[in-house]
């Protein structure tokens, strides 16, 4: 969708040219006079920026189009020059669809380059970023503990050797959990564990919690155990002096650790987005859509999560899928978790945020539609269950809610190195990998410039390719060693899905 950008020099913004409304590029004010397309409108109130405006007159009922697609009905009739929003539009979405496949797969347009990242290649050849240090829990009433010694072990090596961080991956979870929940703790943390950018990792245990140590590592498989080390607190004289010492030997095993010379096919990145505005499906998106397809173009892989938010833009991506048995996946991933929506008397429709409106974003519809452009126009070729990870390159799509945190953590589960994260209202969140915060606008990137790591806004003013290049090279920059702001401001997290009862 984004080739399909009709730029216009003024105050307004047509998506595309089947589109109904525009987009106010800044606040329109009452009584203001424009025009546009050849025809003049007239603003009997005030438009937000961000926000859209009628281009016909429409009638109750009639689909508002934007993006090419309907995002909703107006529920009285508009005038040409009207705002619409929240008090006159409404969803058309419901409850589960059924679907035909119709494929509709664009070719890749961009050309295979020699361009590499600085990494480090793994013992079972997979390639990280970062050379961290973790801790993880296995229950989180250790939590405190894994504090201690983590703070301990830094007054002894101030410059953590050859690690990047030391982050311990606190949870309150591991234990009180039955069925699904219970597997789900387990994998995620499993999946940190095996993580290419982790360089050494502490594995913690209490000693009687469900996700014991030895389940925990029976399901872990074959590991490296010069970098894998377990620690049984009850099972310990002085739990805190052993693990230091085994941080101490894993701070040994990583002290020759270097980077090398990585192609970019051995980039994997997830594609997330939160505090979305009427700027996301116009900038920060569909920058991220482009570079999808580049990295897609050179071997490497994206990832695509929020199932929730792909509500009422399926079909897009269910025409991009590869083949019948992908479209299959992607038709119950879907439906599958509108069930989840329905079987606890919720409506699928129960999105956007207040912050989303307040940007401009009026319908799921809406904000779908721009979401889903993270992911470009490349083919679907996988869609993986919660905590499974990547398995083949391209662009697949994961289980996952659109809960930023937990989104985020199940993209690193995935074996995403690198997070990109587009924000119109902005947000200090990271995961346990780097997670870049991409602006939609000019305003929040000068607001905040600690949180904020590149500024999609520019693309109002410059084209695609330049800003593209420019993003490309951050993104390089990022994968070779360069902090992103959440690590610079020593914030990394992970969240984990729950969904059943707590004993």
């Amino acid at each position: 969708m984004t080739e399909a950008l009709i730029k216009t020099p003024a105050q307004l913004l047509k998506l595309h040219p089947k589109d109904n409304v525009a987009v106010a590029l800044q606040p329109l004010a009452q009584n203001s006079r424009l025009t546009f397309e050849g025809q003049d409108l007239f603003l009997t109130e005030d438009i937000p920026q961000g926000h859209k405006i009628a281009l016909t007159n429409l009638a109750t009922g009639a689909n508002v189009i934007k993006y090419g697609y309907p995002i909703g009905h107006v529920t009285t009739e508009a005038a040409i020059g009207s705002w619409l929003h929240t008090h006159n539009v409404k969803t058309n979405l419901a409850g589960t669809l059924s679907y035909t496949y119709q494929p509709n797969l664009q070719p890749v347009h961009y050309p295979k380059t020699e361009l590499t990242f600085a990494g480090y290649r793994r013992a079972n050849g997979k390639v990280g970023i970062r050379n961290d240090l973790l801790i993880v829990p296995t229950v989180g009433c250790i939590n405190g503990i894994a504090e201690i010694i983590v703070e301990e072990f830094k007054a002894l090596h101030p410059d953590l050797g050859s690690f990047d961080h030391v982050t311990i991956l606190k949870h309150p979870y591991g234990c009180s959990q039955l069925g699904q929940d219970h597997q789900n703790t387990r994998q995620i943390l499993i999946d940190a564990v095996q993580h290419p950018n982790a360089g050494g990792v502490l594995v913690f245990g209490l000693g009687c919690e469900n996700n014991t140590v030895p389940a925990f590592k029976e399901k872990l498989g074959d590991y490296d155990e010069h970098r894998v080390k377990f620690l049984v607190a009850q099972e310990s004289q002085d739990e805190i002096q052993v693990g230091i010492e085994l941080l101490e030997a894993l701070l040994e095993t990583a002290k020759d650790d270097v980077r090398e010379a990585v192609p970019l096919s051995e980039l994997k990145v997830g594609l997330k987005c939160g505090g979305s505005d009427g700027f996301s499906g116009i900038t920060a998106n569909p920058l991220l859509g482009a570079f999808s397809d580049f990295l897609v173009a050179q071997g490497g892989s994206t990832v695509l999560t929020e199932v929730p938010e792909m509500f009422g833009a399926e079909q897009v991506l269910m025409a991009r899928a590869e083949n019948e048995e992908t479209f299959e996946k992607i038709l119950h991933l879907i439906n599958d978790f509108k069930d989840y929506f329905l079987a606890y008397g919720e409506p699928v429709y129960e999105n956007p945020s207040p912050g989303n409106k307040a940007g401009g974003i009026t319908t799921l519809e809406d904000k779908s539609l721009g979401c889903t452009q993270k992911s470009g126009t490349s083919a679907v070729v996988d869609v993986l269950k919660y905590g499974e990870k990547l398995r083949k390159p391209g662009l697949s799509l994961l289980e996952g809610p659109g809960n930023d945190l937990v989104a985020a953590s199940a993209l690193a589960s995935a074996d995403c190195q690198l997070v990109l994260f587009t924000t119109g209202r902005g947000t200090p969140f990271g995961a346990y990998v780097p997670t870049m915060k991409v602006a939609t606008n000019q305003d929040i990137f000068r607001k905040k410039p600690h949180w904020m790591d590149f500024n999609a806004g520019r693309l109002l003013e410059e084209s695609m390719d330049v800003v593209l290049t420019d993003f490309i090279q951050a993104i390089i920059d990022t994968a070779s060693g360069k902090a992103t702001r959440n690590e610079a401001n020593n914030v990394r997290e992970i969240a984990i899905f729950k969904n059943g009862v707590t004993l």
